[in-house]
């Protein structure tokens, strides 16, 4: 693997029931990865493990747990662990690449690694965020998060569940834990002085390195000690995390906002209009288009309601947002074999290969085609919402019946969707 360009990844935000429109918490995230990773989805079920068993993650192996719990996520397609997902208990993750003055190990856990093992083992996002810190304590963070580069990060995650919603950064085996009713995340420490707790001995390992001179009267901020600014300038991730914040603070907020937030390019709105350059905050949007720095290469937002009797139903974008529908998935469900398939190259197949190559034929006039694609997703995911929510409603109430109607929604949904993508990468090579 040769030495990677400056990479990052990745936005969040979550705002609990007080903060939105329909009294119910919501989740979203954005993955950004290299523009030609494929990033299927995945389903993994619950199951045993015998005592003593070892599992193997990215780069390292651990103890296993007896029991796990199933959940559903976005996934790279040669990595092992997520960069986002949802468990059947209703905890959801992401994580994002934070610069801190920290080295980053070679070996350890990815941050993909933590997102899947936290979602396998917690029931809650306070029971996930210890699975988190525990792990990172024992094991530290390390290993290359790229297949074709290496380039280790230090992460930070926002977990939520429909009572809670944590933000937990990480320095090596250092931390920081912030709990708020609405947080976002991007790709730097952002947690100062408003902290609930920290590491051990996270102040003491500041202060040993000269990182932190204030006296002792004053609470000690995390973001002030170990942020760094030496590998990526603030520009890359303050534009994103301000759109972010910003959509928090307007009101109360529903899936079709967040969604729109997700899709954000500051001024155009939904479509991406090129033409920024790297020095202009505008150059790294929500919805990113900034290969090889990074590019949206999915995106997920759910309703975290909290309620067993009702299904966990999160929108899942495969590839850039803004060329793309969010398509309903089950959480613990079996998925539609086209959603999960997927490898290096198109000729593995899959739909996030067809999602790539209308995104392809877009990205050859953005002004032109960009549009028209979105234009048309908006009509189609209208109706798409609509006749999903009248699906839910007549779903059985448990069993399998319930689990064979929901793959019939999900299998009708793709279906339907596998046509129109058809036909608009025909419209958009046609313009």
């Amino acid at each position: 693997m040769k030495a990677a360009a400056v990479r990052v990844s990745c936005d969040s935000l979550v705002a609990l029931g007080e903060r939105s429109a329909g009294g119910r918490a919501i989740f979203a995230k954005n993955s950004d990865r290299p523009a030609g990773e494929c990033q299927s989805l995945v389903h993994v079920p619950a199951r045993k493990a015998a005592a003593g068993v070892r599992l193997r993650c990215q780069y390292i192996e651990i103890d296993d747990v007896r029991e796990t719990y199933a959940f559903t996520g976005a996934r790279p397609w040669w990595l092992w662990g997520l960069e986002h997902g949802v468990n059947e208990r209703g905890v959801a993750i992401g994580n994002h690449t934070i610069f801190t003055r920290d080295a980053v190990s070679d070996i350890g856990l990815t941050g993909m690694d933590l997102v899947r093992l936290a979602l396998e083992r917690g029931a809650s996002a306070a029971q996930a965020a210890e699975v988190i810190i525990e792990l990172i304590e024992r094991h530290g963070q390390g290993g290359s998060g790229y297949h074709d580069a290496h380039w280790p990060y230090h992460n930070s995650f926002l977990i939520a569940d429909a009572r809670e919603a944590l933000l937990l950064e990480a320095s090596a085996s250092r931390w920081a834990l912030k709990k708020a009713p609405a947080l976002s995340a991007s790709n730097h420490a952002s947690i100062g002085t408003d902290w609930e707790r920290l590491g051990h001995d996270t102040i003491e390992h500041a202060i040993a390195r000269d990182w932190w001179t204030e006296p002792t009267s004053t609470r000690f901020d995390f973001a002030g000690a170990y942020r760094s600014t030496e590998v990526v300038p603030p520009v890359v991730s303050s534009g994103r995390y301000a759109t972010t914040c910003s959509a928090l603070a307007n009101g109360q907020v529903d899936v079709a906002a967040i969604q729109r937030v997700m899709r954000d390019h500051y001024g155009s709105g939904d479509v991406h209009l090129p033409g920024a350059t790297p020095e202009d905050e505008r150059y790294f949007s929500v919805c990113m288009h900034a290969d090889p720095i990074g590019t949206t290469t999915a995106s997920m937002v759910i309703e975290l309601h909290g309620d067993e009797r009702r299904p966990l139903l999160a929108w899942m974008a495969l590839t850039s947002p803004c060329v793309a529908p969010y398509l309903p998935v089950f959480v613990g469900v079996p998925l539609p074999p086209d959603l999960a398939r997927g490898g290096e190259g198109p000729e593995t197949g899959g739909a996030w290969h067809g999602f790539k190559a209308l995104l392809g034929e877009v990205e050859k006039d953005f002004a032109r085609r960009a549009p028209v694609v979105r234009d048309f997703w908006k009509e189609f995911e209208r109706d798409l919402v609509a006749d999903t929510l009248r699906a839910i409603a007549g779903l059985p109430s448990q069993g399998e019946a319930r689990t064979r109607a929901q793959r019939e929604i999900m299998d009708a949904s793709w279906q339907r969707t596998r046509a129109a993508l058809g036909q608009i990468t025909a419209t958009a090579a046609s313009l």
